[in-house]
Order: structure tokens, then C-alpha cells, then sequence
């Protein structure tokens, strides 16, 4: 290891508050712990931004071309180039400039930053988020093949790492699992202690159809033909240009006469008392996820959880009883495991105060700090 106080230069893709910006949040809280200089480069501003200066981190806003499918067309590899010119110019700049150490790249859908880091000298530790395995092959090699240029590479999830691996041969065993720190509640708020009528449903999360919403709307539609009363909490919103899919949600809503059971409340930073005030959460993706950020941190609110049993979902909620599985974008499995919660309350409620304490423990914020900004050294010291 060395004691010399290192300068991290870090490089993101957004600017917002979801959950991969708020995993930066707790890498970056790492690095400072350790009293390292840290710098971020963002190519966009957005609520993520006073975060970190209210850390007395660096922003620099700098432009970087972000994977997208959009991208997969000729037009879209003609923006791709002149977008990673452009990139690259005022990277070189931003690097020039900081001098860092070692350049933490946080999502591997910035291709550019791990070759700016290693024609400059510098060591590159890519941290894998992502993990689209029903993607075209196509995305998938594009995605994973930038991770090559990375002096070394960590991922959130087994299935991440996999789904890499399976396109890239040359990644197999190179990366390193280091679990998401997710931060539980300030304070525990048990869940209440009478059956629950109505039932209290939560979806926190992006607006869309991959993240499977239409379907937990869909759900509660179903569970009110059965004369259950229950409540839906729509905490999100849509990404930019995607508002059409909300508009469908909003008349699906208004088509099922739910008017006065759903209710959607856009985007908020603080979700605690949406979590303290509900009875079950709800995971319901359609489409692969890399990791189960919301999943944990609905195990650690000690609320019973409903996640669709695909990819890194399955391994970020396995092994915890309140726990239920269910197949992407099946409406009658959704309602009827949140029947099962109604008429199994009092077991759903004291198993989940159990795996409150199981959460905490695996997805310690402490323990993943200590991890990431150990395996940041490691990586230095191996390149002097």
C-alpha cells in the first residue's frame, strides 16, 4: 500500500440522483474518508453537482460521448466520432490540468475516458454498473469491449461481470465483485403491526417500460377486481423524451377506474418517508439489471419485498425470506404475491424485520468504501 495522499480523478455519465449516481456519491465519500483529492467530471450539471461540492469536491463539466442504442446506426457512429473528438480534446484537458493519480471511470457507458487515462499514463479502474444481457450482441461487444483499455476493473454483481465476459473473452476473471453499499433509513420505522388494509404498494425507480411499471399498475387493477383494497405510490420519473410513457401509465390509471388509488409523485431525493409509510415494495423490471439497488434498500426499510426473479435482481434478493420472485412482466404473479402479503402479514412482517438486519450487514456503505478505495490503491501501487 502508500501513504501518499492520492488524486482521483472520477468520471460519470449523468448528473442526477438515481442509483448509480448515488453509488458514486458513496465511492466518493471513500475516497475523501481516506483524505484523497477528488475531482469529477461530468458532462451534463444536475442535482448531482451541489452534492459533491458541498463535499469540497472539483466538478468539471466536460462534454463525453455516453453509449446509447440510438448510437447503432450509421448516423449514430458519424455523432459517436466527432462527439469522442470533441471528448477527447477537453479530457486531455481536464487530465492535464488535475494531474490525477488514477482515473476512476464509473459506468463503462464513457468508452473514451479508459483510453484518455492510458494515453496519458495513468492507471484506469472501471467500475461496471451495467449489464445488458438481452441486448443486441452487437451493444453488448461495444459496451464491454472499451473495458480492455482499464488497468483494472471492479463490478456490482456476478452477473455483470458475466455478461462482459460472455462477448470479451479476454475480461473473464479480471474483474473484482465489490457489492453496492446502499445506506439503510436514519431511523428504523418497524412496519405496522395490523393487517394491512389497504395494502401500501411502493415503486421507486425510473418511468419506463423496461423497469416494468405498466405492470404493477396493471397489478392493482387486478387485486381491486379481487375486492382487495391496496394503494400504489409511484415515486419517479421519466427520462427526457420519454414522457409519452407516463402519459400511457397516467390513462391506464384513469382507464381501470384507479384514480383515487394511484398515485404518482414525480421525483423526489429523499424517498425515507415514502418507505416508512409503506407496507411492500415492488421490483418489477422487465429487462435485465446489472444490481438491485432499490431491492436492498426496500430489505433494509424491513418491508417485504416483490422483485422479478432476472439477473442481478436475483442476486442482490436472494437469501431473504420476505423476499418474493416473480416472473418479468407477469400481472397475475404480481397480484397474487401481493395477496400473499395481505393474508401472510404477520409472517411477511417479521421475516422482513430479520432481513433488515441480514441487509445491513451485507451491504454495509463502510465495508464497500474500505473495498473500493483499497482495490484503488492496489491498483497504483501495481502500476509503479
Amino acid at each position: 500500500m502508500t501513504n501518499k495522499k492520492l488524486r482521483v480523478l472520477v468520471t460519470h455519465p449523468s448528473s442526477e440522483l438515481y442509483g448509480t449516481d448515488r453509488v458514486l456519491l458513496e465511492s466518493v465519500d471513500g475516497f475523501l474518508e481516506q483524505h484523497w483529492t477528488v475531482a469529477v467530471a461530468l458532462p451534463v450539471t444536475g442535482p448531482l453537482v451541489p452534492e459533491l461540492q458541498d463535499r469540497g469536491v472539483i466538478v468539471y463539466r466536460c462534454s463525453s460521448p455516453v453509449l446509447r442504442k440510438s448510437l447503432l446506426s450509421p448516423a449514430g457512429v458519424i455523432r459517436l466520432v466527432f462527439a469522442s473528438l470533441i471528448g477527447a480534446v477537453k479530457g486531455i484537458r481536464v487530465i492535464l490540468e488535475f494531474k490525477p493519480d488514477i482515473i476512476y471511470v464509473n459506468t463503462i457507458t464513457i468508452p473514451l475516458w479508459p483510453v484518455l487515462g492510458r494515453l496519458s499514463g495513468r492507471p484506469v479502474l472501471t467500475h461496471v454498473h451495467e449489464a445488458e444481457g438481452s441486448a443486441p450482441r452487437i451493444l453488448r461487444i461495444a459496451l464491454a469491449a472499451p473495458l480492455l483499455a482499464a488497468t483494472a476493473i471492479v463490478a456490482n454483481s456476478r452477473y455483470s461481470a458475466g455478461v462482459h465476459a460472455s462477448v470479451v473473452p479476454r475480461l473473464r476473471g479480471r474483474a473484482e465483485i465489490v457489492y453496492n453499499g446502499v445506506p439503510g433509513p436514519a431511523t428504523a420505522s418497524p412496519a405496522r403491526a395490523d393487517r394491512p388494509q389497504p395494502l401500501r404498494v411502493l415503486y421507486v425507480g425510473r418511468l419506463s417500460h423496461r423497469k416494468g411499471v405498466d405492470v404493477v399498475i396493471d397489478a392493482v387493477g387486478e387485486l381491486h377486481r379481487r375486492s382487495v383494497p391496496v394503494v400504489l405510490d409511484v415515486v419517479g420519473s421519466v427520462y427526457p423524451g420519454y414522457e409519452p410513457y407516463e402519459q400511457s401509465l397516467r390513462d391506464s390509471v384513469g382507464h381501470q377506474g384507479l384514480d383515487e388509488f394511484v398515485t404518482f409523485h414525480g421525483f423526489h431525493n429523499d424517498v425515507s418517508a415514502f418507505r416508512a409509510s409503506s407496507d411492500v415494495a415492488v421490483v418489477p423490471s422487465r429487462l435485465d439489471e446489472p444490481f438491485g439497488n432499490t431491492a436492498v434498500e426496500t430489505l433494509l426499510a424491513g418491508r417485504p419485498l416483490v422483485v422479478s426473479e432476472t439477473s442481478g435482481l436475483k442476486e442482490a434478493a436472494e437469501g431473504y425470506q420476505s423476499t418474493q420472485f416473480v416472473s418479468p412482466g407477469s400481472v397475475q404473479e404480481l397480484a397474487d404475491a401481493l395477496h400473499r402479503v395481505v393474508n401472510e402479514w404477520d409472517y411477511f412482517r417479521r421475516t422482513a424485520a430479520l432481513d433488515s438486519t441480514a441487509a445491513a450487514t451485507k451491504h454495509s456503505t463502510q465495508s464497500y468504501r474500505d473495498a473500493l478505495s483499497d482495490l484503488i490503491e492496489r491498483t497504483v501501487c501495481a502500476t509503479r
